[in-house]
Parts: C-alpha cells; structure tokens; sequence
C-alpha cells in the first residue's frame, strides 16, 4: 500500500468514526414524544430550533410510543373550549415507563381533582418558586393573554396567576389566593411518578402574544431540559407576531421616516376603526358582549370614508388568539385630532383621498350631538363647547354629550384648526371660532378651568362663576392644551384675554413647578408644557419663557441611547403620581383605575399615550419657535424612536403601522404594567398617539411647524363678528 492509498483508509476510518459518534449522540438524545395539532406554536418553535421530537394525533400514541424514560408533551387542542382528556391508564404507562411528562390544560389529573376552568382577567402570571434560577427570579411578571386556567390544588407551583401590582415583579408579593399554572406533581410514590402541570395552554405562547419574550424563552428552556433529562438549557428563539418595525441598532433605510408616516395614516383605515354605514349600525345598536362599548370588529366590516366619524381605537386588552377588542366610543378628542392628521396627511402625501376623509370626519363632528343641542344654542352657558362623546347614558344617567373636558375641547379644536388649514376651507372656521371662546369664558382669573365639568353642573352655576373664580389645577395633562389653544387664538384676534389667561395659567404651573405638579405624573405633565411654553415664546420672547422650555427639556432626562422620554413618578424627594391617575398600593388595587404603566422610578418603560406623544409635538414646536438646534436634535432622536418601535404586523394587519401605548426600551419589546383601566399597555388611541404622532411626521416632512401651517389661515373675521356674543359684558372677565 503506497503513501496515497494509507492516507486515504485514515481518511475513510476517520470519517466512519465520525458518523458512528454523530449516531450514538442521536440515539442518546430522543426525541420528544408530542401529542399536537402540526400548527401548535411549541411545536413549529422546536422544530425551527432544531430540537429533535416526533409529532403524533392523540395523547395515547404519544405515550404508548415513547421510549422508557423518555419525554411527552401532551399540548392542549381545540383550547380554550376543549380541555385535554386523559385516562387513567395512560396515567399509569407514564408511570411504568419512567416517562418524564408535560401535559397542559388537562381535564383532571388523578390525584388532583379539577374546579373547572376560569378566566383571567386582571391576573397575571407570576414566578413562584425558584425553580427558573437567577435569569427568572420568584415574584417576576409574565402575561398570558387572555388566559384560560384549569383550577386544581397544585403544591408549590413553580407559576401561578394572581392579582398583582408591579412592572416587572410583584412589588407587594403574591397573594394567598394565587392559582397554579405550572406545578411538578408526583403520581406515585416510586421513581418515574414525577410530572409536569401546567394548567393553561402555555405552548400557546406565539399565536397569544405572551410576553415578555425572554422570559418565555427560560420556561421553555428549563422544561425542555427536564423533558431530554440535560443539563443544558435548550432555548428557543421565534418570531413574534407583532414586533417593533425596526431593531434597536439596524441602520434605517433612507425612506423609513415617510414609510413610517404612510403605515401610520394607512393604519387608520385596515384597522377599519373609520365607521362605515354597517359600522354606524353596529354601533347605534349598541350592544356589546364585553360591556362597556367593548367588542370585536366584524370580518366582514369595511373601513368607511368618515362620514360617520371614527372610533376610539383599541383597548390594551388582548385575546387568546392575539387580537384585541375594539372601543366603540366616538370621542370629540379623537375626532378632531383624526379629522386634523388625515387633512394633514393628505398634503403632505399627496393623497387627496386622505384630505376627503379629514373633511368627512370634520363634517360629522360638527354636526353630531357633542356640537348640537345645547351646545348649539346661542342662550345657553354650554354654547361652542364640544362634549366628550355621542353615547347617551354612558354612565347612569350622565350622557356622553353633556360631559366637557378643557383639554379634549382643546385638543379637538387642535385638530379641526389643522384639517381647515390643510383643505383651506372655511366651513369649520365658524365653529371653531365658537368652541375656543366657549372655553374661554370658562376659565377661571388664574387660567384654569375645572378639570371636567357636567353640563348640569355648568347650566345651574352660569360661565360667569368659573370666569371670576380663582380655581388652580396643577396639572399639565388637563391644562397645557387649553393654554396653547389660547395662545394661537391671540395670535389670530389680539384679544387680550386669550393672551391673558394662558399667560397667567402658564406663570402659575412653572411658579408650582416641581412641587405642586404630579396630579398625573411628572413626565406626562411635563411633556404637555413642551407646547404652551414653545408657543408663549412665540408670542412674548423673554429669557424667562425660554429658561421654562429649557428646563422642561433637561428635567424630561431623555434617553440617550435610545431618544425616548423614560417614563417618571416621583421627582427627586418629591412623592407624585397621587391624583387623577394613582399608582396601586396594594394588589387589589391593581387595574382599579387609571394608572401610569411603570410602578417605581427605573421601571424602562415609555408611555406613548400621555408623554413621549406629546412631547414629540413639543419639541417640533419649540425647535421652530426657539431655532435652537438642541430642541430639534432631541426631536429627531425621538422620531427615530418612533419610528423604530412602530408595530409591524402581517399576521395582525388591524395593529400594523399602530404606536402601542407602552415600550419597554431595554427589553426592546411592548410590555409595561397594563393596570390602567381601559388604556393600559397595548392600547392604541386612533386620537392622542396615532393623530399627533402623524401630524408632527408630517409636519416634518413639509418643513414647516403647526404654528406657521395653521396661521397661514385667516379667522380674524370670525372672532371679530363672535367676541362680543360671549363675553357681552367685557368687564366681567377683564376686570
């Protein structure tokens, strides 16, 4: 044999070796007997992964053909209505077989006797033993929604689910009440008795959106290393449903802050939230199976043109299929906001179809029942306001007509004043012209109107007292807008009770300022100032004004990594959070109320409902009223953020190019506390974000500012002709 012929036969021996060791590793490793439908989430993950296992129709293959010792999975079908259904004498072949057994959502387990299944509602699921190590401590967070739970006495569950306040951790601990979800169980009292319970579908966790993602993954791994009988963890990874449209660091294409505006406005209409006329029926019938206006949108819905106003949006709630409930409400707010992004839109894109939809939703604000009715009456006290929805006995006897709020009168002006500058018409100038003077004449020496008034209420007092009170409400979110609605109507009228009462509202926050503020939260309130503040400098530029805007700039402390505005509580020593919206103190407060989406300060979460959207259009405002490019480089950080963390979804197109209202921005993923009531974490708000998140892309894209767009129309002569109808004794408010 020659030197050739040798090297070749050690080439040929070692390669043998080779596969014969490659072999004895694969017949180590068995394949995890699984008991599933082929679209099972677990399933299709684990296979991507590369984790050997074998699929088979029924629980009883899945036992009977398991190697002794091996793994079986036994994933719940047809859930949340069919629970798994196993004999007992399966029970026993696991037990014979020293098999090592995960089976969810069971019917009963011998032993264990089952309670029937509920349903989650404000629970989440929470760590409860140490059992996941360091990565996943006891009392961390995790959702599972729209959960569906076998109740079963299970002894010292590795997961339960429980009424719990906190962002990432149980902050006041489990309660006693807690039901298992996860628990490792003995069926006898020999070896191979041990099994794993989970008493929901846990390997449902692609389709339901259970989050957060990491967390997933260590369950997964430590059950998988159990079931293989490895040490070493197995993790998976998969692609989530709904995920930001960018990474944290991935470079952004040239074109993303224009595509992110199209999504944005084109959300609008695949969500199908604009009615349509079946639309408008579903609603006038109002019933809903959820209560409170809370339901599904139907399939077969079309999106409708605007001609009958949109909807609210989407409540932060989430089904165990991965949608969400829609909220049936029409809300002034979010209908002039609306009306203001799609005209805008329409310019800046060149869609007139967009400019047709703003009008069409102008059109059905102003003559809907919140502008209508007393509203429209020139005697009475409630004439030129807007109430806050179109629902009768919304809440006991109290219509939705006969509520105003200052700040979502002022936010829906807001939005009509840019849909009639962008369609450059004057049929809305008249009512709007209405709307900012009622609301004028409602407020009080010091620049504040009352938070909400009913308009009960108001009919029985007069305007006059509100007008000659010395009410003071230290709050941004409900003020801020009212201040800068007045302060563009100055610029309009000269009419120096505009410029009067936001300069004295807006002296009387910063003199509170940090210590009187908080009734919402800092953030939030500090983000709402950005606009008055940016716009006083329009009008009276002083070192002082601008020395305000400058310090709401550095004490929002915006990220630097990532451009977006850490959500905040307290402020320094000072304890705030203790208003209008309250932090839980205790686990039965949790979801009690309105609340912020973090629990403590250093909780990484973003709130794009009440601070990061308005501080997006406050900083636009006051990068052109100041030119200071500090403002317009933390603008463009924040639009970056923005744009990055815009949902992206083929599987959901109702969500896709939406803005969820909670991010956490070290996670890089949506999750925050979701105790608010009715707009927690996933919430996506058709007004508030999606509106003015658009109108200051668009803004952008034109060059130009809400100010300087808007005041290219005129309104003098609309004020002129109206001052006098409200205020027929000038004296009574000037003096």
């Amino acid at each position: 044999m020659n030197k050739e012929q040798r090297y070749n036969l050690c080439l040929f021996m070692f390669s043998l070796l080779c596969i014969l060791f490659c072999q004895s590793c694969t017949m180590g490793r068995q394949k995890i007997a699984i008991s599933c439908d082929e679209e099972n989430d677990l399933y299709r993950v684990m296979k991507e992964n590369n984790i050997p296992c074998i699929r088979f129709d029924s629980p009883e293959e899945a036992i009977l053909q398991a190697k002794v010792g091996g793994g079986v999975m036994i994933l719940a079908q047809g859930y949340p209505a069919e629970t798994v259904k196993l004999d007992s004498a399966l029970y026993k072949e696991v037990v014979a077989k020293e098999l090592r057994l995960y089976i969810e959502y069971p019917e009963s387990v011998p032993g264990y006797p089952s309670k029937g299944v509920r349903e989650t509602h404000w629970e989440r699921a929470v760590v409860s033993s140490d059992a996941f190590g360091p990565q996943l401590e006891k009392n961390r967070i995790l959702m599972i929604h729209g959960g569906r739970y076998v109740e079963m006495k299970l002894d010292n569950p590795d997961v339960v689910v429980a009424r719990v306040a906190g962002f990432d951790s149980a902050v006041y601990g489990i309660p006693e009440t807690g039901i298992p979800v996860l628990a490792k169980v003995d069926l006898s009292s020999g070896e191979g008795g041990e099994i794993y319970i989970s008493t929901t579908k846990l390997s449902h966790f692609v389709t339901g959106r259970y989050a957060p993602m990491e967390a997933w993954s260590e369950i997964w791994s430590l059950l998988l290393g159990w079931l293989t009988a490895e040490n070493s963890p197995r993790e998976l990874v998969w692609q989530p449903t709904v995920t930001p449209s960018f990474t944290r660091d991935e470079s952004l294409p040239a074109d993303a802050e224009v595509k992110a505006l199209q999504r944005g406005v084109e959300w609008y209409i695949q969500s199908k939230i604009l009615l349509s006329e079946t639309g408008n029926a579903i609603y006038d019938k109002g019933e809903f199976p959820m209560g409170d206006r809370i339901g599904e949108m139907p399939d077969s819905l079309m999106s409708g043109n605007g001609s009958y106003g949109v909807l609210e949006g989407f409540r932060s709630q989430i089904f165990h299929d991965g949608t969400q409930p829609v909220l049936w409400w029409r809300r002034c707010d979010c209908n002039g906001e609306v009306a203001g992004a799609m005209t805008l839109a329409g310019v800046s894109l060149g869609k007139s179809d967009y400019l047709d939809v703003g009008e069409n939703i102008g059109r059905w604000l102003f003559s809907s029942i919140m502008t209508q009715g007393e509203r429209a009456n020139p005697e009475s006290d409630a004439y030129g306001l807007i109430g806050w929805n179109d629902v009768p006995h919304y809440y006991a006897d109290l219509n939705g007509y006969d509520v105003y709020y200052g700040d979502d009168n002022a936010r829906a002006l807001l939005g009509m004043i840019m849909a009639a500058s962008a369609l450059k018409t004057d049929q809305f100038n008249q009512r709007i012209v209405d709307g900012l003077l009622a609301n004028l004449r409602l407020s009080s020496k010091k620049g504040f109107q009352p938070d909400r008034i009913n308009h009960s209420e108001l009919v029985n007092n007069g305007w006059e007292v509100y007008s000659q009170s010395e009410n003071v409400s230290y709050s941004g979110n409900f003020q801020a807008y009212i201040f800068a609605s007045y302060l563009w109507a100055y610029k309009q009228t000269d009419f120096e009770l505009f410029f009067e009462r936001a300069k004295t509202g807006i002296h009387t926050m910063m003199a509170g300022y940090p210590e009187k503020w908080g009734v919402t939260g800092i953030q939030m309130d500090r983000a709402r100032m950005l606009l008055p503040l940016a716009w006083l400098v329009r009008v009276e530029d002083t070192p002082q004004h601008r020395s305000w805007l400058y310090q709401m700039l550095e004490d929002m402390d915006q990220d630097p990594l990532t451009g977006t505005i850490p959500e905040r509580i307290e402020d320094g020593k000072n304890n705030f959070g203790v208003g209008h919206y309250k932090l839980p103190k205790t686990n039965e407060e949790y979801g009690a109320t309105e609340s912020p989406i973090i629990q403590t300060d250093g909780d990484a979460g973003s709130d794009l409902l009440y601070a990061v959207n308005f501080a997006f259009l406050g900083l636009h405002e006051a990068a052109a009223s100041t030119g200071d490019p500090l403002f317009k480089e933390a603008e463009d950080k924040l639009a970056e953020f923005l744009i990055r963390i815009q949902v992206k979804s083929a599987l959901h197109p109702e969500l896709d190019g939406g803005w969820f209202r909670g991010f956490d921005f070290n996670r890089w993923e949506y999750w925050a506390s979701n105790g608010d009531a009715g707009w927690g974490a996933w919430s996506i708000e058709s007004g508030w974000s999606q509106s003015w998140i658009t109108m200051v892309l668009s803004l952008r894209s034109l060059g130009t500012s809400y100010w300087d767009f808007t005041h290219q129309h005129d309104m003098k002569k609309y004020f002129d002709d109206t001052i006098l109808m409200f205020f027929k004794d000038a004296s009574i408010v000037i003096n």
